[in-house]
C-alpha cells in the first residue's frame, strides 16, 4: 500500500467511527428525552425505562428527529409543547455525547 492508500483508509475509518458515534449520541439523547417525558407522564422505574426505549425506537421511522418530536407532542399533549420538546432535545444532545465520551 502507498501512503495515499493508508491515508484514504484512515479517513474512511474516521468517517465510519464518527457516523457511529453520532448515531449513538442521538439514540442516547432520545433515551434521555424519553426519561424526561416519562417523568412528566408520571412514570417511574421500569415503566419510565420502557417508555424511553419506545421513544428511541420511534426514531427509526424516518430520517431526522421529526418522528420523535411528533410522538412526544402526541404523548405530552397539555404537558409540554413542541418548542419545549425541541429545546429539551437540543439540551440533551451535548449531555448524551459527554456520557458516551465518559464511557469510552
Amino acid at each position: 500500500m502507498t501512503t495515499f492508500d493508508d491515508r484514504e483508509s484512515a479517513f474512511e475509518n474516521k468517517f465510519a467511527h464518527d457516523a457511529e458515534m453520532q448515531f449513538k449520541a442521538e439514540a442516547r439523547r432520545n433515551k434521555l428525552v424519553g426519561l424526561w417525558a416519562a417523568g412528566l407522564l408520571g412514570k417511574s422505574g421500569d415503566a419510565a425505562a420502557a417508555y424511553a426505549v419506545e421513544i428511541v425506537k420511534s426514531d427509526f421511522q424516518e430520517p431526522g428527529i421529526e418522528d420523535v418530536v411528533r410522538r412526544l407532542v402526541a404523548d405530552l399533549a397539555g404537558l409540554a409543547d413542541e418548542a419545549a420538546i425541541r429545546a429539551k432535545m437540543a439540551e440533551m444532545l451535548p449531555l448524551a455525547k459527554a456520557q458516551l465520551m465518559d464511557e469510552a
